[in-house]
């Protein structure tokens, strides 16, 4: 006699969340609601901006109220309407910034570390000498022999930034070319670019991603400081930076300077934060290692 045992049902297998993990942090949700705010008011400046930007037609240094709820600078501009515009010239540029910087960095790095030789001496001895130089002394020198203008900022920026993208990437490269799939895909005749686009780029873009989502607050800022300097861009345009620069002229009203400040502060803030989770998202695993190192609440009473 047979006793009937009735089958298990499996259970239905769970759905992978649509967000993954590293979205969901309280930081990730805060950075990406920032930027994309930032974005959206770039993209609608010209309608959301109350004043034109320009138009010297409001009491001067007049201090926040309901007809210039930021205020209005020296020359009788709408500080809000200012600070609304120049989203339009510090964002995007700040991108192209850190897109052409990652481009010609991958470039310099990918070639350096996959064919090697004199190429990887070359290559990596002229990016030792720009590294060499600090940052922003660099950046303000070559802003200054172009010409003060805000292309000519963004152009000096591009030549300061992108060693690190050299490095990182020449790194990877290195460590990736004499891996087994990419010394087959060579054997079986594929050629250095085919091989290097096919089987070597998948595997380190994440990292450079990375570091370009970071590098977007670090632009601003370079942006802003050279404005600020007088290298970026010049009076009347709405940019940040200058912003701050003509508040120097005015200590008293405390408005000038603050608003640009914030902006600029919750701009870099919020890119830091998707970099961060940018990482945790490429590389779950690292994740993982840092929340198991990180003690909990009970281990940090003890």
């Amino acid at each position: 006699m047979k006793l009937f045992v009735p089958e298990k049902k499996t259970a239905p297998g769970r759905r992978r969340p649509l967000v993954p993990r590293a979205w969901r942090t309280p930081l990730a949700v805060v950075g990406t609601v920032i930027a994309v705010g930032w974005i959206l008011v770039a993209i609608f400046a010209p309608w959301i901006a109350p004043h034109d930007p320009l138009a010297q037609d409001l009491p001067r240094l007049a201090p926040p109220s309901a007809e210039a709820i930021m205020g209005t600078d020296a020359n009788g501009r709408d500080v809000f309407s200012r600070l609304i515009v120049g989203a339009q010239t510090t964002l995007p540029l700040a991108l192209m910034l850190v897109v052409f910087a990652m481009l010609i960095g991958t470039v310099v790095g990918a070639v350096a570390g996959y064919l090697g030789g004199w190429f990887d001496e070359v290559l990596m001895r002229i990016t030792d000498m720009v590294m060499a130089f600090p940052t922003v002394i660099l950046a303000m020198v070559i802003a200054a022999s172009l010409g003060p203008s805000i292309m000519n900022a963004v152009i000096a920026g591009i030549i300061v930034a992108w060693p690190p993208y050299a490095r990182i990437t020449r790194s990877l490269v290195l460590s990736l070319r004499s891996q087994n799939y990419v010394v087959a895909g060579r054997l079986l005749g594929s050629s250095p670019i085919r091989s290097l686009l096919r089987d070597v780029l998948p595997n380190f873009a994440g990292p450079v991603l990375v570091l370009a989502a970071l590098d977007i607050g670090t632009a601003i800022l370079l942006l802003s400081g050279l404005s600020f300097l007088g290298l970026g861009a010049q009076p009347p345009t709405p940019e940040w930076g200058t912003m701050i620069s003509s508040a120097m002229q005015n200590t008293s009203a405390w408005w000038l300077g603050l608003f640009p400040g914030l902006a600029i502060l919750s701009v870099v803030m919020a890119f830091n934060f998707i970099g961060d989770s940018l990482r945790d998202a490429l590389d779950p695993l690292a994740a993982r290692e840092r929340e198991a190192e990180t003690p909990t609440d009970v281990e940090a009473t003890l």
